[in-house]
């Protein structure tokens, strides 16, 4: 299969409630064909809600979801470019589990048209998967290996993956990001990566949706958004007048010292007459800075 063609997947007005719990409250979304997206939030975020109701594995309470202007509800051509690899859990007393993982993989080729059966075969071995085990007696870092091998095998164009570094050890998380950096330059396939472990998957997201209390945050360039954002610290009074004007978050106190962050608008810059320190953010600091205050 060659490089795919430029698409877009787009939310508009997505609401998800359940009972009376509004999980998701007006998300309007567009994810472009081409990039590796973080998907990053606090647990009941709304993030695993957002992916399934893209993927129309969830039906939304309101809004559309759309793919190059096609309903994706119910529409088997444009759900052929789509594909949202859940995390698998032992626990989850579904058909899966029940299941061995060849014949779960089996299921796969058949559900995703694109499937690319040796590719499935070479991770199998590279994963030391032995694919004649239940889904039910796997530990967690193989659950995530079948996970991984599903997304990467799909070959859909939208290509979404939950925590699908959960489990793993260092080595193989390492060996997961560098997998899929080679199939998203090898095919421009999109990738939306929800995950907890953000400082080590960074450096892959070319777009960072930060979701919090069923709302997007923002969604921005990783690199510009890190750009812009400085964390302030010094004596109270010289760092109050350095930020004075601008947009503030997570201010933290200690005696007389202060350190607050700060995000920078286009054509606004801190003030350097001022006895203050200036640190650059990770994205990890950055996140917490946003959604850290409250839980």
């Amino acid at each position: 299969m060659g490089v795919w063609e430029m698409s877009n997947l787009t939310a508009k007005g997505i609401r998800k409630t359940y009972g009376k719990k509004d999980v998701l409250r007006g998300i309007d979304l567009n994810l472009e064909s081409g990039k590796i997206y973080g998907l990053i939030g606090r647990n009941g975020a709304g993030k695993t809600t957002l992916l399934s109701i893209l993927s129309a594995q969830n039906p939304a309470s309101a809004g559309s979801i759309t793919f190059d202007g096609r309903p994706v509800w119910e529409n088997q051509d444009v759900l052929n470019h789509i594909c949202f690899s859940r995390e698998l859990n032992q626990m989850n007393g579904n058909n899966a589990n029940a299941m061995k993982v060849k014949e779960y993989l089996r299921i796969a080729e058949i559900f995703f048209p694109y499937w690319d059966k040796e590719m499935a075969k070479r991770l199998i071995k590279e994963f030391d998967l032995d694919i004649k085990k239940k889904i039910s007696k796997l530990s967690k870092g193989m659950l995530s290996m079948v996970t991984i091998i599903v997304a990467l095998a799909s070959k859909a164009e939208f290509t979404f993956l939950d925590e699908p570094v959960a489990g793993l050890d260092v080595v193989a998380r390492e060996r997961f990001y560098a997998l899929l950096l080679d199939e998203f330059t090898e095919t421009g396939r999109t990738f939306v990566i929800s995950t907890h472990i953000i400082e080590e998957a960074a450096d892959i997201f070319e777009d960072v949706i930060i979701v919090d209390k069923g709302k997007i945050l923002l969604k921005e360039n990783t690199q510009e958004l890190l750009d812009r954002c400085w964390h302030i610290s010094g004596h109270e009074e010289e760092v109050d007048k350095a930020a004075e004007g601008l947009e503030t978050y997570n201010k933290e106190r200690m005696g007389r010292s202060k350190g607050v962050t700060v995000f920078l608008k286009p054509g606004q810059s801190i003030p350097k007459q001022y006895d203050v320190e200036l640190q650059k953010m990770s994205l990890q600091k950055v996140f917490v800075a946003l959604c850290g205050e409250e839980s």
